[in-house]
């Protein structure tokens, strides 16, 4: 154990150079703090540029002109049978990933701090051993080691090795067909991409609705899209069995009081990652996990003072942008520990790339009934709403959360066109803890399709003021 700063190697040490890790590690080396990142990966770069928010967005946007081409007749077009050559749509997510990484690795290797391309495990609170013997002390740790594929939940599925999500990120080729387990975003969005290049595509979700964290009425219109689409979806299942028959891998689950089996080329495994902290010791530290995480404070500080986490390691939402921001805040907090600041997740904003996108921002309805929050909400349709009808994008509606005394909002929701851009108008909004009338008064071009929320917001402030 080491005491004192003179002792130790760095003044700032961060285990991990993804998105929360750099972030942290940039922080502290501006601030004038001696720091150094070790990242035992395989590749640098982290989850969100080589496996995560990047590749997967530029396969769906490849998906989304396919299946706009496919429909050119909606608007008058006559476009031959469209083809694609899938090689090239796999080059064209490569080459734009590799631009990424090769700018991260720059940045890692900019001499701000000291890189170890390494392992890490805790031999004491102070002190870490690379894979080559040697040790790294620090006054300050940051742990953030992203998270890994789970488990799955049903052991015989290993049998017909599913794809995980990297898998997919590295097919040569397209399957004939494939079993898609779990409802959330990152299933839904390779489901969607699948379905739109000809793949029959089954999604099985456990949860009575897809996208459980979304209000209901919010996810409805997603799963009506895929159906419309082709796709087969089941909600409100329960797996029985999974595996290999005959050469074809399937999957057995109750749905409706019966069993039911369909068979695929390929299973991919969408049921969500969690927290990589295998191999860190971190009882060595004084550290413990509950549900698999380090449990941090609002100052991203765990229970061992000088010991702080950020990112998908300790959540509690696996979201690029909160990874940052909360980096962030470590790292002020170590520069500043006697001023220190905390991390706001009332303006947290989610989205999912699928088409219809689906986003929200705050409290959904049901959080905010959960909590005991007297609100008022109101909602429109894209179905009436000019931009979208001219855009033919009517599945879904916006909804607004407010608080039914001061109409302050504190939520909203988009299922529709470009979601993920619409919501942050609402996010702005939330922020600025804007009432419903103040954001009503905001003047929108028209048409557009970010007008649409003056209409709810009108509502709400017309009932309030009722």
């Amino acid at each position: 154990m080491r005491s004192g700063d003179d002792n130790f190697d760095f003044e700032m040490v961060v285990i991990g150079g993804g998105s929360a890790g750099y972030a942290a590690a940039r922080t502290t080396a501006a601030a004038g703090l001696k720091t150094a990142v070790i990242d035992g990966g395989p590749e640098l770069g982290g989850l969100c540029i080589l496996r995560g928010c990047m590749p997967t967005k530029a396969l769906l946007y490849a998906a989304e002109v396919k299946h706009l081409a496919d429909h050119g007749e909606t608007w008058g077009l006559q476009i031959p049978k469209v083809g694609f050559d899938f090689g090239k749509v796999m080059a064209r997510k490569n080459a734009m990933i590799e631009d990424f990484a090769s700018y991260r690795r720059e940045q890692l290797h900019d001499g701000r701090f000291q890189l170890f391309r390494s392992k890490a495990r805790f031999i004491d609170p102070h002190t870490l051993a690379l894979e080559d013997g040697s040790t790294v002390s620090a006054r300050s740790i940051l742990i953030s080691t992203g998270s890994t594929v789970a488990p799955l939940p049903l052991p015989a599925l290993n049998s017909a090795q599913p794809w995980t999500s990297d898998d997919v990120l590295k097919l040569q080729r397209l399957p004939e067909s494939v079993i898609v387990l779990g409802g959330g975003p990152v299933a839904l969005e390779l489901a969607q991409f699948f379905l739109r290049f000809g793949v029959k595509t089954t999604l099985i979700q456990r949860s009575s609705h897809i996208l459980k964290p979304f209000d209901e009425e919010m996810a409805k219109p997603l799963e009506d899209a895929l159906r419309a689409e082709g796709m087969q979806l089941f909600t409100d299942t329960q797996l029985v069995d999974g595996g290999i028959k005959g050469g074809r891998k399937f999957v057995t689950f109750e749905h409706k009081g019966k069993n039911q089996t369909v068979f695929a080329e390929a299973i991919l495994h969408g049921l969500g990652r969690r927290p990589n902290l295998e191999g860190l010791d971190l009882e060595k530290a004084g550290l413990e996990t509950v549900t698999r995480r380090i449990q941090t404070n609002t100052e991203m500080q765990t229970k061992v003072p000088h010991i702080y986490a950020a990112g998908d390691c300790t959540g509690p939402h696996e979201i690029v942008h909160i990874a940052i921001q909360q980096g962030e805040t470590a790292a002020y907090n170590i520069i500043h520990a006697d001023k220190k600041k905390s991390m706001d997740y009332r303006v947290l904003v989610s989205v999912v790339f699928t088409d219809p996108q689906v986003a929200m921002v705050g409290l959904s309805e049901k959080e905010a009934r959960a909590a005991g929050r007297n609100i008022v909400t109101a909602d429109y349709p894209f179905n009436d709403h000019g931009k979208s009808m001219i855009m033919e994008a009517m599945h879904g509606s916006v909804k607004l959360i407010a608080d039914a005394q001061t109409g302050e909002l504190i939520g909203g929701a988009c299922t529709g066109p470009n979601a993920g851009d619409l919501i942050h108008e609402v996010a702005v909004a939330v922020h600025q803890r804007m009432t419903a009338a103040e954001f009503a008064a905001v003047p929108h071009y028209h048409p557009t399709l970010a007008e649409i929320w003056t209409y709810p917001a009108e509502d709400i402030a017309d009932k309030i003021a009722g």
